[in-house]
């Protein structure tokens, strides 16, 4: 089987490296370390495509450790075991580094274990994991690590691997290549921030390209590329960091009243096919963040994704971009949810007590009440419907948990009220 092509032009140096300057440009904290030949146990942290394994393997192969590889969707405990009992023999006098790839998918009993050989020295560790460490990685391997967070490669540094890319495919079929103005800045644009999946599509759209006459070049057009390449990586795992990110994204877009970033969240979420997560953050934050401002929006978001269920996508976006559009022109208020927040806290905090007389279900009083009756004042058997009466518990009978909004609709409200209730 052939090596793929990221993998025959991994960098064998950090100056041939591409992106995560802030990490391994000239004097950078990571650089230094690794130019040191004196490695501590580190972390890398982030997208799949971004350098990690690569940095890994230049910071291994400049050191005087024998290195071991091993991969958390694979690895066991006896091979952690394996590996320490290998120490001080040999091959391994100058100690042992063990680069282990998708940490995050070591169990905690696993983790342990290699934290002890961490802890008594035998092993140095680089892990690399696509998820947060800190929600991964077991606290007492966190704290004896340094984690740097790689970054998805920006346009310029991509476009720079995927014509080293193209050159090395051109060496090595000895054939000289036509490549069409828009090639590679459509092959930059569609990968998302990754790397690898940049030059794994440049090496499609080769050998997708018609094989050159004698004496001929091989052209690589634009039509090529759009027709074999990946569409628009969008970084999204319902599981991961991604997913959570997209969706606060979404939200705090709708929150901000910015149309245009909403919808650029909600495309992303209804690309990856995520219809639940897209409407749930819609109901939510029509009710959240729009509420008693504009309370008609509850039922008006709520017919619109019955209408993007019932037609499911990809027409679905239609009604999910009027909805998300009207949430983001809507007035906002959040005075119900910091009211129903204000309540529930006092709960958790025991301040509650039994229900007043005059609220309970109608039934005898015992023997022990000496004034029996319930007393209730029915409220619209008096004017404007409304009656001065205890309605909380006694602990708690001056509670406040709603404060009006500033906003058109909950000013009327409280004016209506005010008058009232005075």
């Amino acid at each position: 089987m052939a090596t793929p092509l990221a993998d025959r032009i991994r960098p064998k140096s950090l100056d041939e490296v591409v992106g995560q300057t802030h990490l391994i440009g000239k004097n950078k904290p990571l650089s230094n370390i690794i130019r040191s030949g004196d490695l501590p146990n580190l972390i890398f942290y982030g997208p799949s495509g971004t350098g990690k394994t690569t940095v890994a393997e230049i910071a291994a192969s400049m050191t005087d450790k024998k290195i071991f590889k091993l991969n958390g969707t694979s690895a066991s405990t006896a091979d952690i075991k394996a590996i320490a009992a290998s120490v001080n023999s040999i091959d391994t006098r100058g100690g042992i580094l063990l680069y282990l790839d998708e940490i995050q998918y070591f169990n905690k009993k696993q983790q342990q274990i290699l934290l002890q050989y961490i802890e008594d020295g035998r092993i140095t560790l680089i892990a690399s994991t696509t998820e947060n460490p800190y929600f991964y990685v077991y606290s007492a391997v966190l704290s004896r690590s340094t984690v740097f967070e790689f970054k998805p490669v920006d346009f310029p540094d991509i476009k720079i691997a995927i014509l080293r890319a193209f050159n090395i495919l051109s060496e090595e079929q000895h054939v000289r290549l036509d490549i069409e103005p828009g090639v590679i800045e459509q092959i930059a644009n569609s990968c998302g921030g990754d790397v690898r999946a940049a030059i794994n599509n440049a090496e499609a759209a080769m050998l997708a390209s018609p094989l050159p006459v004698d004496g001929e070049v091989r052209k690589i057009t634009l039509d090529t590329v759009v027709g074999v390449g990946r569409q628009t990586v969008i970084r999204y795992d319902k599981l991961g960091d991604e997913h959570y990110d997209l969706l606060s994204a979404y939200q705090k877009s709708m929150r901000g009243s910015d149309a245009n970033a909403a919808l650029h969240y909600l495309a992303r979420l209804l690309d990856a096919g995520d219809l639940a997560s897209a409407t749930r953050r819609l109901m939510i934050c029509a009710c959240e963040d729009v509420g008693l401002a504009y309370p008609q929006i509850i039922p008006i978001v709520k017919a619109a994704v019955d209408i993007a269920f019932q037609v499911g996508l990809p027409e679905a976006q239609i009604p999910l971009a009027d909805a998300v559009i009207l949430v983001c022109n809507a007035p906002k208020s959040n005075s119900g949810a910091l009211a129903i927040e204000a309540a529930m806290a006092d709960l958790k905090h025991g301040n509650t007590g039994p229900v007043p007389r005059q609220l309970q279900n109608k039934h005898y009083d015992g023997a022990e009440v000496a004034v029996k009756g319930q007393f209730y004042k029915y409220p619209h058997a008096y004017e404007n419907h409304w009656v001065k009466q205890q309605y909380l518990p006694d602990k708690i009978k001056n509670a406040q948990y709603y404060t009006y909004g500033d906003n058109k609709n909950e000013q009327v409200a409280k004016e209506y009220w005010s008058k009232i209730k005075k």
